[in-house]
C-alpha cells in the first residue's frame, strides 16, 4: 500500500481491523517490556548468586536496555516498509529464544550477553508505534499510541510475580528439570512469547499497512536531519529513558535505602511503574483536546518540583532514619511516575502531526535516545551514588537534566511566539489543525 492511500484514512473513519491490530500490539508490548525489564527484579537473586558488585549489576540491566534501544530506528523502518505484524512476531519469537537461554546462564559473562541478547524485544516500541500510526486516523491517533504505550505497565509484571516465585522454588527443581527460583522467570516468559506470537500471527489483519513500503529509504530518513526530532528525543529521555532507569533501579534502592524486603521493594516499584504506564492514554487524550505543549510544560514542571524534594538523601544508617520518610519518597516517585506517563504520550503525539509520512523513521531514533538514555543512567546513578555515597543521586541527575531540557524548550517557544507570531497557534496542535504540515 502506498503513502498516499494509506494517509488518506487519517482523514476518515477508524478501518476496519484497527482494534484488533491495537489490542493484539499492546499485549505484545505488555509482555515484551515485561521481558526487556525482568532483570529490575531478578538482580538482587543474581547478585547475590554470582557475587557481584552493585556496579556490576547495574551493567546486566544496562546491556539489555542498550539492545532494546538501538535497533529502534531501523524497527519502526521495517514496520513502515513490510508491516507491524511481520516485525512484532519475529521480535516475540527472537525473544522467546533468548529469555529461555538467560535461565541457563552460568557465569556472569555468559549472563551479560544473553541480557543484551533479550534485550532486542525493546525494540518493539518502534515498530508498535509505526504499526498503530498506519491504522488509525489523525483524530485518534493520540489515544491510539497512548494506550499502546500504557504497555509500559509490562515493567511492573516480574516486581509482582517474581519475588513471591523465587521465594517459593528457590534451590528446588520444577516440571521438566527446570531449575526453581530466578531462573524459572525467563523460562516462563519464553513460553508467554511463543504463545503471544502465535495469537498475532493468526489474529491481526492479514492485509497489514505499510505506509512506507514505496518511499526509497533516503525519504524516509531526511526528516531525522530536523532539529525538532532531536529535541523530542532529549525529552524523551526524560519521560522514557529515566522511566526504564528508574524501573530497574528503584527496587534496590528501597532495598538498600529503607531495609524492606525484596517483595515489599517490588510492589513499592509498582506504584511508580503503573502511573507511569496506565497514564500514558490519559497524556494521549489530552494532548488530542488541549495540545501536546501544554502537557509537557505541566509535566516537566512537575518532576521538577517532585525531585526537588527527592534530591534530599534519604534511608536508613546505623543511627536510625534520616531524610525523607519511606512514605513520602514513595508519594513523591508515584508523582514522577505520573508526569512520566502523560509525557511520554505527549512527546509522541508530535511526531504523527509534524511528520505523518515517516512515522516509522523519526518515532523510531526518538524511541532509541530515549532508550538509550535508560542505557546510560542505571551506570551513571551507580557511578556517582559510589563517587560520593549520596544515596538520592538518580533523584539528583534527573532534576538538573529535566531543569537544562525545560529551560530549551521554553527558549525555543518564546522565541518561535516572538520572530513567528503567525505560526503560534501551531504550537498547541489543536484538533483542528492535526490535517495541517506544522512547521514550529
Amino acid at each position: 500500500m502506498n503513502t498516499s492511500s494509506t494517509m488518506s484514512t487519517d482523514k476518515g473513519a477508524t478501518p476496519a481491523g484497527a482494534n484488533r491490530v491495537l489490542t493484539l500490539s499492546t499485549i505484545a508490548f505488555t509482555l515484551m517490556f515485561a521481558v526487556w525489564l525482568m532483570f529490575g527484579i531478578l538482580g538482587k537473586p543474581i547478585q547475590e548468586e554470582f557475587g557481584l558488585s552493585d556496579v556490576e549489576l547495574s551493567w546486566i540491566s544496562a546491556v539489555a536496555v542498550l539492545n532494546g534501544s538501538l535497533w529502534r530506528l531501523p524497527a519502526g523502518i521495517l514496520a513502515d516498509r513490510f508491516g507491524g505484524k511481520k516485525v512484532m512476531v519475529t521480535l516475540l519469537l527472537a525473544g522467546a529464544v533468548f529469555s529461555y537461554l538467560v535461565s541457563l546462564a552460568a557465569s556472569y559473562e555468559m549472563l551479560l550477553v544473553l541480557a543484551f541478547l533479550v534485550g532486542f524485544v525493546g525494540n518493539s516500541f518502534s515498530s508498535g508505534i509505526a504499526w498503530n500510526s498506519a491504522w488509525f486516523p489523525a483524530q485518534r491517533k493520540g489515544f491510539a499510541l497512548g494506550l499502546f504505550g500504557a504497555g509500559n505497565v509490562g515493567a511492573s509484571v516480574t516486581k509482582f510475580i517474581g519475588p513471591p516465585v523465587i521465594a517459593a522454588t528457590a534451590g528446588t527443581t520444577v516440571i521438566f528439570g527446570m531449575q526453581g527460583g530466578w531462573r524459572l522467570i525467563p523460562t516462563f516468559y519464553a513460553v508467554l512469547l511463543l504463545v503471544c506470537a502465535l495469537l498475532v500471527w493468526l489474529l491481526a489483519p492479514k492485509q497489514d499497512r505499510m505506509p512506507g513500503k514505496a518511499q526509497p529509504l533516503g525519504a524516509q530518513l531526511r526528516p531525522l536531519k530536523d532539529i525538532r526530532v532531536w529535541r523530542f528525543s532529549l525529552y524523551y529521555v526524560i519521560a522514557f529513558g529515566a522511566y526504564v532507569a528508574y524501573s530497574a533501579i528503584l527496587p534496590k534502592y528501597y532495598l538498600d535505602s529503607f531495609g524492606v524486603d525484596l517483595t515489599t521493594a517490588g510492589l513499592l516499584t509498582a506504584t511508580f511503574i503503573f502511573p507511569a504506564s496506565l497514564l500514558r492514554p490519559l497524556g494521549g487524550w489530552l494532548s488530542d483536546v488541549w495540545g501536546a505543549r501544554v502537557a509537557m510544560y505541566g509535566t516537566f514542571l512537575a518532576i521538577i518540583g517532585a525531585l526537588g524534594v527527592l534530591s534530599i538523601p534519604s534511608g536508613r544508617n546505623d543511627d536510625g532514619p534520616f531524610g525523607l520518610p519511606l512514605w513520602l519518597v514513595v508519594t513523591l516517585v508515584f508523582v514522577v511516575g505520573c508526569a512520566m506517563g502523560i509525557s511520554k504520550a505527549a512527546i509522541y503525539k508530535h511526531i504523527p502531526t509534524y511528520f505523518p509520512d515517516n512515522v516509522g523513521s523519526v518515532g523510531g531514533l526518538v524511541g532509541m535516545l530515549g532508550g538509550l538514555g535508560g542505557f546510560f543512567l542505571p551506570p551513571l546513578f551507580a557511578y556517582l551514588t559510589v563517587f560520593t555515597g549520596v544515596t538520592s543521586m538518580p533523584f539528583i541527575v534527573l532534576l538538573v537534566l529535566t531543569v537544562v531540557t525545560t529551560a530549551w524548550m521554553h527558549v525555543v517557544i518564546t522565541r518561535m511566539k516572538r520572530e513567528r507570531p503567525e505560526q503560534t497557534e501551531l504550537l498547541e496542535v489543536p484538533p483542528e489543525v492535526h490535517d495541517r504540515p506544522a512547521t514550529s
